[in-house]
């Protein structure tokens, strides 16, 4: 008896110090010899290299034209090949593909298109079997108009769902405007006459906005929540989630007040109460990851959802940079400097920010930020990978952008399917603008230059899919494409497994402080990362021109050993370094 007592406490033990390791988020001490020894704070989720993979577009495995989960399962070893740990996958939920998966008819079901839930168990065993951690892209700020709870919703007004989502009643006359971001007419106000009745939709109207107001919609969301994390998925990024608290006394707002709309649109009344109920509900149970799509429109604002002791969420994913470089005759190299180095210095001792130049919401980076002509893609697809691997933060790579993929600029209305952009397309045509301005600033600004198929090899369809695809190939793929990079040591697909490699290794690069160089220097971006005693200086030429910068002189004499560069060969002579066009180099720093 006494044995089995013995026996039971030591279990009992067992048990509680690993439930402890868990809820305090400690990352195993694997030896002295580790650079991350001294580290303090340090969470998976600082260090994670995330790679985001926007389902539709990445791999057909039945040749219906559109990629699939046993697509992904089939290049789970190229995935694990470029040294990236966790996947981001955009939606793969039930939906009638309004905005293609951002409009959610089941939470609880995986898209017919993408596979089964079958495919989706194996897909996640898969990933962790090669140590690689999977996000799932939550979409709670509305559903689809084909949802249970909506279909209910709308079918009278005494239904038990008719408090899921906003409604105004026609008899008090329309509510006051609010825009929307994808309807024709910009109206978020949809009449449907089954009960005569407004409904609110930020973005389509196939996307009514749900009314986080109501308690039982909230702990619908909280219970679906926990369906996938008891699966194992290893965190959640928030979609559009900083809009999902109203002022429900729908006032009017200014003249103009679209053009400011995050103002208006986010960090609503009661959001961090819904924040700080979803993390004591669901999310502290579990060791994830969790991101804010948006930060509000202040630096207060990003901090209110991520610093640690609010217990909310627990990575802010900014929009900043991405009001840069979107006009097609170029952008301010000192603007984007001193949106990095404002909110790096705002998170420099507290809070966590997410690092990207491209999602699927964006055209390429490569297009958008660097230069995609055939003389200068490939240095600046690296240059623009070496600013993402080496700033404080966790980064965000989007599928294909490790191959140099560029904008497909489509000549006519027909090749896009972005909801966004046909839509716009027919507000342009009715109101007799300018079709021809606006078909040229969609080759540049479209989000459907990002959605193109991921280009596996040279063969027909770029070897995404051996039937029609849902959206056309870029023309480039027989150059740009993962078979032709993995055999091509300088090629863009090598360099980034490099930065990857090197940032991983690197304590500076993921925690280090950083020191920005020359400002307003309109054409070099030059910063320093320091953690203890080791120092890397990263110097990005931003130009197709050559370039001779002058390097600090209280760093210059320190530079010990070329870590990276784009190109063969980095010439430094009287404190000056010799940069060719779009050329990227890290230097360590004795």
């Amino acid at each position: 008896m006494r044995y089995i007592k013995v026996l039971l406490f030591f279990t009992i033990l067992t048990v509680s110090c690993t439930l402890f390791a868990q809820k305090t988020k400690v990352i195993p001490n694997r030896g002295m010899a580790s650079p991350f020894t001294t580290i303090k704070n340090r969470a998976w989720w600082k260090e994670a290299i995330v790679y985001q993979i926007y389902p539709r577009s990445f791999k057909d495995s039945n040749g219906d034209g559109i990629g699939d989960l046993n697509g992904i399962i089939s290049k789970l070893d190229y995935i694990k090949s470029l040294g990236v740990n966790v996947i981001w996958l955009n939606p793969i939920f039930s939906s009638p593909n309004d905005d293609n998966g951002y409009d959610i008819s089941n939470y609880r079901d995986i898209m017919k298109d993408f596979g089964t839930m079958a495919d989706f168990d194996k897909l996640l065993k898969g990933l962790h079997q090669r140590n690689i951690k999977l996000v799932l892209d939550m979409v709670l700020n509305h559903s689809s108009d084909e949802h249970e709870w909506f279909k209910q919703s709308r079918s009278s007004r005494t239904n038990p769902y008719r408090d899921y989502y906003h409604w105004w009643p026609a008899e008090k006359g329309k509510p006051n405007p609010r825009y929307s971001f994808f309807d024709v007419n910009s109206d978020a106000w949809k009449y449907d006459q089954t009960t005569n009745a407004y409904y609110l939709h930020y973005f389509s109207q196939k996307q009514p906005d749900l009314n986080w107001e109501n308690p039982k919609l909230r702990n619908e969301i909280y219970d679906m929540m926990k369906f996938w994390l008891d699966k194992g998925i290893d965190g959640l990024r928030m979609d559009a989630f900083q809009y999902v608290s109203k002022d429900t006394t729908w006032q009017k707002y200014p003249e103009g007040y679209e053009k400011n709309i995050i103002k208006y649109y986010g960090m609503g009344p009661n959001l961090h109460t819904y924040l700080r109920e979803m993390n004591h509900s669901v999310i502290d149970k579990y060791l994830v990851m969790t991101v804010a799509e948006g930060a509000g429109s202040t630096l207060a604002d990003a901090h209110a959802l991520v610093d640690e002791d609010r217990k909310e969420l627990n990575m802010a994913y900014h929009f900043e940079v991405m009001d840069i470089g979107n006009d097609p005759k170029g952008y301010s190299l000192p603007d984007l400097k001193k949106v990095f180095t404002k909110w790096d210095g705002s998170f420099a001792n507290k809070g966590w920010l997410a690092i990207f130049l491209a999602n699927h919401d964006v055209p390429r980076m490569v297009s958008k930020y660097g230069d995609d002509s055939p003389a200068f893609r490939a240095a600046s697809s690296k240059l623009l990978t070496t600013l993402i691997m080496t700033m404080r933060g966790t980064p965000f790579y989007f599928n294909g952008d490790e191959l140099g993929m560029s904008n497909i600029k489509f000549d006519r209305i027909e090749d896009y399917r972005d909801i966004a952009t046909l839509n716009a397309y027919q507000h342009v045509l009715a109101k007799g603008e300018d079709l021809k301005a606006f078909m040229d600033k969609q080759k540049f600004i479209s989000r459907d230059n990002t959605r193109t198929p991921f280009q596996w090899d040279a063969s027909k369809n770029a070897g995404f899919t051996t039937g029609e695809p849902w959206i056309k190939v870029n023309p480039n793929y027989k150059e740009v494409n993962a078979q032709r990079e993995e055999t091509d040591p300088n090629s863009v697909l090598s360099y980034f497994k490099k930065v990857v490699a090197l940032r991983k290794s690197s304590p500076a690069l993921i925690y280090g402080s950083y020191k920005v160089y020359d400002v307003e220097h309109p054409q070099v971006y030059c910063y320093l990362r320091s953690e203890g005693k080791e120092k890397m200086l990263v110097i990005l030429n931003f130009s197709n021109q050559n370039v001779s910068y002058a390097i600090d002189r209280g760093i210059n004499t320190h530079l010990s050993k070329l870590l990276l560069s784009n190109y063969k060969t980095a010439k430094i002579r009287d404190h000056k370094i010799a940069l060719l066009p779009w050329q990227s180099v890290v230097y360590q720093i004795n």
